[in-house]
C-alpha cells in the first residue's frame, strides 16, 4: 500500500514537471511567436543583429553604390573608354598635316650645291603642299566619331548599372543569409525546448522514444542549414569586397534589414523608360545613326579628293626666282572593285545595326516585362504570408503544442505544425529577396529609381 502511495508520488511529481516544462515552452512560444509576424498579421520579425550588432554598424547599400562606383574596375575601365573616345572626333575631322618640302638642284656634281652659280637649272626650293579631301567627308568622319564616343558612353553606363545591379543582389542576399541566420538560431531554441517536453513525457511514461529521436534529428538538420548559410554569407562577403574593389582582409559588409520596395510605376511606364533610358538600346540606337553615316561617307569616296602645292625655287643672285603652284586631283577610278563594294559594305552593316536594334529593344522590353511579373507576383505573395499564412501556422502550431501538452495530440503531428512555421517564415524571406532582386533589376533596364520607402506592413 505504501509503495502504491508512493509511486503515486512520483508520478504526480514527474507530471508536474512536465507541465511546468510545457508551461515554460508555451510562455517561450508566445515570447518568440509573439514577435511580428508570428502572432500578428504583421511582416516576420526584423533581426536584432540590424538593430544592435556588435561587429559593427549596418551600412547602407547606397553607401555601397557609391563606393563601388568609383572603385570597381570595371566602371573605371568603361570610363576611360569614354572619355578617351571623345578626343576622336577633333583629330578625325581636322585636316591632314601639310608637307614641308625642301629641294636642291645642281648641275655638272653630284655634291650638294656644287655648280650652284653657274647653271640656269641649279636651284634650291622651298615648297608646302596640303591634301584637301572633299567638302563633307572631314565632317563626316567627325560626326561619326561622335557617334563612336556615345557608344562609349553608353557602354560606360550600362557597365555601371551592370555592376550596381550586382552589388544590389549580393546584398539583399546577404541580408536575407542574415535573417535566415536569425530564424534558424531562434526556432533551435523553440526546438530545443520541444524536445525537452518530448524527452520528459517519455520518462513518465506519456511518450516513447521515437518522439525525442526526432526532435533531436530536426535540430541537427537545424545545425546543418546554420552551417550552410555561414559557407553562402563568407561567399557572398567575398564577392561584394571584388565589387568594390576591396582587399580580403578589410571588414565585413553589415546590410541592413530587406525591406519591400513598392512598384509606383505601372509596366507601360516601365516599357516607355527602355528606350530613352536603357544604354545597351541607347547604345544599339547610336550604332544605326552611326552606320548611316558610314554609308554616306562611303557614297562621298566616289568624288575626288584635292591636293595643293606651293613652291618657292631660288638661283643665283643674277637671275630671278621661279614661284610654282601645283593644284592635284586624285580620281577614284576603280570604281567597280573599290567604291561600289565600299558602299554596298556600309549598305549591309546598316541593316544588321537596325535588326540588333530591334532585337535589343524586344529583349529589354521581355526582361521589363519578366521582372515586373516577378516584382508584382511576388508583392502579392508576401501579402498573402503576412496576412494568412504565417499567422494560421503560428495559431497552428500554438494550438498542437496545447494539445500535446494535454495529450490529445501525438508528437509527430506537433512536429509538422512546427516545421510549418519555420518554412513559412523562411520562405517569406526568400520571396522577399526575389522581389528585391526583380526591382534592381527593373532599375537597371529602365532608369529609373524606384521609391525605396518601406512598405508599410499591414
Amino acid at each position: 500500500m505504501r509503495i502504491s502511495k508512493l509511486s503515486n508520488l512520483v508520478i504526480n511529481g514527474l507530471l508536474l514537471t512536465a507541465f511546468l516544462l510545457l508551461f515554460t515552452a508555451s510562455v517561450l512560444l508566445g515570447q518568440s511567436l509573439g514577435q511580428p509576424p508570428i502572432l500578428s498579421a504583421g511582416a516576420p520579425q526584423q533581426p536584432a543583429q540590424q538593430q544592435e550588432n556588435q561587429a559593427g554598424i549596418p551600412i547602407p547599400l547606397a553607401k555601397l553604390i557609391e563606393e563601388a562606383e568609383h572603385n570597381n574596375p570595371q566602371i573605371l575601365a568603361a570610363r576611360h573608354a569614354w572619355k578617351a573616345a571623345t578626343l576622336v572626333p577633333s583629330q578625325v575631322s581636322t585636316l591632314p598635316d601639310p608637307q614641308f618640302t625642301v629641294q636642291q638642284f645642281a648641275v655638272g656634281s653630284p655634291r650638294p650645291f656644287a655648280g650652284f652659280s653657274n647653271s640656269d637649272f641649279a636651284y634650291i626650293g622651298l615648297g608646302v603642299a596640303q591634301d584637301l579631301p572633299y567638302p563633307g567627308k572631314l565632317r563626316l568622319r567627325g560626326e561619326i566619331a561622335q557617334r563612336d564616343a556615345s557608344t562609349e558612353r553608353d557602354r560606360y553606363e550600362a557597365a555601371r548599372r551592370s555592376v550596381v545591379e550586382q552589388l544590389k543582389a549580393a546584398y539583399f542576399k546577404l541580408a536575407y543569409q542574415l535573417q535566415e541566420l536569425q530564424i534558424v538560431e531562434r526556432d533551435s531554441k523553440l526546438l530545443e525546448q520541444v524536445a525537452k517536453i518530448a524527452e520528459a513525457r517519455y520518462r513518465v511514461g506519456q511518450g516513447n522514444q521515437q518522439d525525442v529521436l526526432k526532435a533531436q534529428l530536426e535540430q541537427t538538420k537545424l545545425l546543418r542549414e546554420t552551417e550552410m548559410h555561414h559557407q553562402e554569407h563568407y561567399s557572398l562577403q567575398a564577392q561584394l569586397k571584388q565589387l568594390l574593389n576591396q582587399s580580403a582582409n578589410q571588414a565585413d559588409v553589415i546590410p541592413e534589414t530587406l525591406t519591400e520596395t513598392p512598384l509606383n510605376y505601372t509596366v507601360d511606364e516601365l516599357l516607355e523608360k527602355v528606350r530613352a533610358e536603357n544604354p545597351e538600346v541607347r547604345g544599339q540606337e547610336e550604332m544605326v545613326r552611326r552606320q548611316g553615316l558610314q554609308l554616306e561617307l562611303a557614297r562621298k569616296d566616289f568624288y575626288p579628293d584635292f591636293s595643293l602645292q606651293y613652291m618657292w625655287q631660288h638661283t643665283a643672285e643674277q637671275f630671278r626666282d621661279y614661284y610654282m603652284l601645283s593644284f592635284g586631283v586624285r580620281i577614284p577610278i576603280h570604281r567597280g572593285r573599290k567604291q561600289r563594294p565600299e558602299v554596298a559594305q556600309a549598305a549591309e552593316e546598316l541593316n544588321r545595326s537596325r535588326r540588333e536594334y530591334e532585337g535589343q529593344i524586344q529583349q529589354s522590353f521581355f526582361d521589363v516585362r519578366d521582372q515586373f511579373l516577378q516584382a508584382e507576383t511576388a508583392a502579392r505573395i508576401l501579402r498573402m504570408y503576412r496576412e494568412g499564412l504565417i499567422p494560421q501556422a503560428a495559431g497552428t502550431f500554438k494550438a498542437g503544442l496545447a494539445a500535446y501538452e494535454a495529450n490529445r495530440q501525438d508528437f509527430e503531428t506537433l512536429l509538422t505544425s512546427f516545421l510549418d512555421v519555420l518554412r513559412l517564415d523562411e520562405e517569406y524571406w526568400r520571396t522577399l529577396l526575389d522581389h528585391e532582386t526583380a526591382v534592381a533589376r527593373l532599375e537597371q533596364l529602365t532608369g529609373v529609381t524606384l521609391d525605396v520607402t518601406p512598405h508599410p506592413m499591414k
